[in-house]
């Protein structure tokens, strides 16, 4: 099964912690060991740019980390499959780094902000090239966030006629709606009542009322439970705890499993190339 997180809510998660934890705080030192892990820059330009900075706020579009400094310029994080951000305190260095750690943030209170990502998709740059919105024009074409930026029933109906595909692929497409990967998209639809190879432009009005309550319910209650740790345990919070919300995953891997709403016994297939796992019954 290919595993999508951290998706919205696992980056939500995290970056409340940066916010509660390292905001204020000055970069002393940087260091980049990974590849790569910094491919848009020079590693020794991200480094010079980050050291003396401090971070002054801490903010995220769709599945990106946006770390201000108090230059104006914006640390950009990329967990993508793997990544993990983890804060060591001072005093719990001597163990050493863990393994497929790719970046380390000295902080001036002798914490560090280690990047550890065992699959290198992730990845770090920073850049001062900022749009009205406050984001990186990197990543201009970034959909509609449904936290950050809301979400309301005309704007997903416009999306949804534009796109002409399946509706999971829809969801999983990033220049619609930001932040929803496999997981996300398959319990969205479960709580929509709506099938993920339901084709976009067949929703009706009333359906597509449903699939917004749904995107926005579903991602508040993943960020409450503070997002899903799988079995392959690659998410963890900035503390390095797991996540709980696998333990409310309506479908998402419970192909063969009775649905918890009507007993059906929940399919697993594919769906523009992913998996995807429905109620047969209470989906339509």
């Amino acid at each position: 099964m290919c595993h999508a997180v951290p998706e919205l809510p696992e980056v939500e998660t995290v970056r409340g912690d940066l916010e509660a934890r390292v905001v204020g705080r000055c970069v002393v030192r940087a260091s980049v060991t990974g590849a790569r892990t910094v491919r848009r820059q020079r590693p020794t330009e991200l480094c010079a740019a980050l050291e003396g900075r401090a971070f002054s706020a801490i903010r995220r579009k769709g599945k990106y980390l946006l770390a201000g400094l108090d230059d104006g310029a914006v640390l950009v994080v990329h967990l993508r499959m793997s990544g993990q951000l983890r804060l060591v305190p001072a005093g719990e260095h001597a163990g050493g780094t863990a393994p497929h750690t790719h970046a380390v943030l000295g902080l001036d209170d002798a914490s560090e902000l280690r990047f550890v990502d065992p699959r290198t998709f992730g990845e770090l740059f920073v850049t001062s090239e900022i749009g009205p919105d406050g984001v990186p024009t990197a990543l201009s074409g970034l959909g509609v966030d449904p936290i950050t930026d809301g979400l309301d029933a005309a704007r997903l109906a416009t999306l949804l006629r534009s796109r002409h595909t399946a509706l999971k692929a829809f969801l999983l497409d990033q220049r619609g709606v930001a932040g929803i990967g496999n997981i996300y998209a398959d319990e969205i639809c479960f709580a929509a009542r709506l099938r993920p190879d339901r084709r976009t432009e067949s929703l009706r009005p009333d359906e597509v009322s449903r699939l917004r309550d749904a995107v926005l319910d579903v991602l508040a209650a993943a960020v409450a439970h503070r997002g899903s740790t799988l079995r392959d345990e690659r998410y963890r919070d900035l503390g390095g705890a797991r996540g709980s919300y696998q333990d409310h995953h309506a479908v998402y891997g419970r192909a063969g499993e009775p649905c918890l709403r009507c007993a059906t016994v929940v399919v697993g297939s594919r769906v523009a190339g992913r998996s995807a796992h429905f109620c047969p019954s209470c989906q339509s």
